[in-house]
Order: structure tokens, then C-alpha cells, then sequence
């Protein structure tokens, strides 16, 4: 195994969240058999106290979880200066290809994440914990998430040989080539543009509808709009808007970004996407739980404030994105 400061916090990290999760796990059981808010008996006031700790511990899990996948692109990205023929986190990645199912599976442990993030906030301020067994239900539902990923990164950073030659994103963010990067890289540019800036415009324009006058069906269009300017981000992404960071109109690879040669752009562009996409995806989860008449006044104010961050990180990141399409004399005329 290579060392390096990136994969043994990432382990090392890994294994507390197993060993936090294994226990988690046996007192959310415990919670969901027993759980009787109407009781007043001794039993059930200790069980009430045991909902804070999981909750607590939950929280720092799947905390730690999400700031993994910033943690995790970093390292790989770090580490590509030990392989031949690597560049960027893509050289690194196929190095050997288990990291693939490494980063695919966060991204999904992601959205995971913030769903019960969002559920067991709005749960923990309503007077009578009106969503616990269904919270811990689905941290139930999680809870394998977390083991394969952390099994998953083992298998990838035991795996990594520095002898090995690899090939990087000149290969892989090919219009040539062949699979799903290949793809997103030969989308054309032009109707990409529109596509993304007139997707972004109207999920504002929906934040700002949904804030005025507060209706179900507008707070429900927010949290599922956020999950796909998600997908529509990451394909511009791919497509046209890393080329004006690059000044290079055949470099589609969305890791070198993260590089310092670029500033580090990437991060603050990744991190307002996935802020947006997670704040949108609150707003949404929020009014499917307001059934509960103790949450309503909860989830609605929640909502006003998840609203507002959802749309100020879109806005930042489209504002990262054209700040180069202004300012650089580069365009792309012609592809």
C-alpha cells in the first residue's frame, strides 16, 4: 500500500465509522422494537436519551462520509504523480479500476446522506419524535453502504502498485473513445450551453416561486430540479465548461480542475454543486414528511432557509463557470 497522508486518514477514518456504525446500527434495533412515544415508563424515557446518541453518532458517520468524497478525489489526485502515465486523479483511478466503484459509490452514499441528515434535523426540533422509526430504518438501509465503501477502499489503495502504467484522461475524455466519459465529452457544446444556463435560470426562478408562495407541489419540483441540475451540472462540466479553465478545446477531464495549476477551482465549484444539490434535496424531503402535524411549523421554516442556500450555491457555482467565459480571451467558435 502506498503511504500517504490522504489514504490512511481515509482508512483510518473508514474503520471508526464501522466500528461507530456497528453500534449505531444495534442501538437503532434496539429503538425501532421498543419505541412507544405514548409510554411515560423508565424504559421508554432511556430509549428517548439513546435517539440523541445515535443520532450524534450518525451524524458525525455520515458527516465524515460526505467530506470523504473531497478527501477521497484529493488523495487519488495527489497520488497520480506515483504512477506512469498518470496526470490527474483519472490516471490514479484506473490504476486500478475498484476506485471507480470507490468514487460511484460515495456519490451515492452522498445523496444518502443528506437525506437523513435532513430527516433527523427536522425530526430532533419536533416535540414528539414523530420520524424515529423511520429514520432509523432507513439507517438501517445505509448502514451497507457504508460497509461495502469502506471494504471497496481497502480493496483500491491495497491494490495500488506504483509500477503500474496506467492511462489518464487524454484516453478515458476522449470524443473518440467509447463509454459514458466519451460520451458526456462529445456532447455538443453549443446546445450544452443552453441547456445548462437555462436549466440553472429556471431552478432559481423555481427557488424564488416556491419562497413566495409556499405551495407542496413548487417545494417537491425544488428537491427533484436539484437532483437534476446535479446531473446536468456534471455533464456541462464534462462537456465545455472545463475547457475555458483548460484554454484547451480537446481537455475534458473534470479532475484536473482540482490541480493547482488551475487555482484549485474545482473545489469551490464541486462543493457549491453539491451544497445547491444537498440544500434542493432538503427542501424537497422536507415537505414530504410535514404529514405530521407536531413538524409543519418546522419543516416550513427549514424549508425557507434550505431554499435560499440551495439557490445562493447554484448561483456561486454559475458564477465559477462563466467567470472565465468573461474574462479569458478563449472561446470556443467553431466546435
Amino acid at each position: 500500500m502506498i503511504l500517504h497522508p490522504g489514504i490512511i486518514a481515509l482508512l483510518t477514518g473508514s474503520l471508526i465509522v464501522v466500528g461507530m456504525l456497528l453500534y449505531g446500527s444495534y442501538l437503532a434495533i434496539i429503538i425501532i422494537r421498543q419505541w412507544d412515544i405514548s409510554s411515560s415508563s423508565e424504559k421508554q424515557l432511556a430509549l428517548e436519551r439513546k435517539t440523541y446518541l445515535v443520532s450524534t453518532i450518525m451524524n458525525f458517520v455520515l458527516a465524515f462520509s460526505i467530506l470523504s468524497i473531497f478527501l477521497f478525489i484529493y488523495t487519488v489526485d495527489d497520488i497520480h504523480r506515483l504512477f506512469v502515465g498518470a496526470m490527474c486523479a483519472t490516471g490514479s483511478l484506473n490504476a486500478n479500476p475498484v476506485g471507480w466503484d470507490v468514487l460511484i459509490l460515495k456519490l451515492i452514499i452522498f445523496f444518502l446522506a443528506v437525506l437523513w441528515i435532513a430527516i433527523n434535523y427536522i425530526d430532533q426540533r419536533a416535540e414528539d419524535f414523530p420520524l424515529v422509526k423511520k429514520k432509523f430504518v432507513f439507517l438501517l438501509f445505509i448502514s451497507p453502504f457504508l460497509f461495502v465503501d469502506t471494504y471497496l477502499q481497502f480493496r483500491y489503495f491495497l491494490g495500488l502498485k506504483p509500477n503500474i502504467i496506467t492511462s489518464c484522461c487524454g484516453a478515458l475524455f476522449s470524443e473518440e473513445g467509447k463509454g459514458l466519459a466519451s460520451t458526456l465529452s462529445g456532447l455538443p457544446i453549443k446546445p450544452m450551453e443552453y441547456i445548462f444556463f437555462s436549466s440553472i435560470a429556471l431552478y432559481l426562478l423555481l427557488c424564488l416561486l416556491a419562497l413566495i408562495y409556499k405551495k407542496r407541489l413548487l417545494n417537491c419540483l425544488v428537491g427533484t430540479s436539484s437532483l437534476i441540475i446535479f446531473l446536468v451540472s456534471l455533464s456541462a462540466i464534462i462537456s465545455f465548461i472545463c475547457l475555458y479553465f483548460y484554454e484547451i478545446p480537446t481537455h475534458h477531464c473534470p479532475f484536473d480542475i482540482l490541480q493547482g495549476y488551475y487555482n484549485y477551482i474545482g473545489y469551490p465549484l464541486y462543493i457549491t454543486l453539491f451544497g445547491g444539490t444537498a440544500f434542493g434535496l432538503f427542501v424537497g424531503v422536507a415537505e414530504l414528511i410535514k404529514r405530521h402535524k407536531t413538524i409543519i411549523s418546522v419543516a416550513e421554516r427549514l424549508q425557507r432557509r434550505w431554499t435560499i442556500l440551495s439557490a445562493l450555491c447554484f448561483f456561486i457555482f454559475v458564477l465559477i463557470t462563466i467567470y472565465p467565459m468573461v474574462f479569458s480571451s478563449f472561446t470556443l467558435e467553431g466546435y
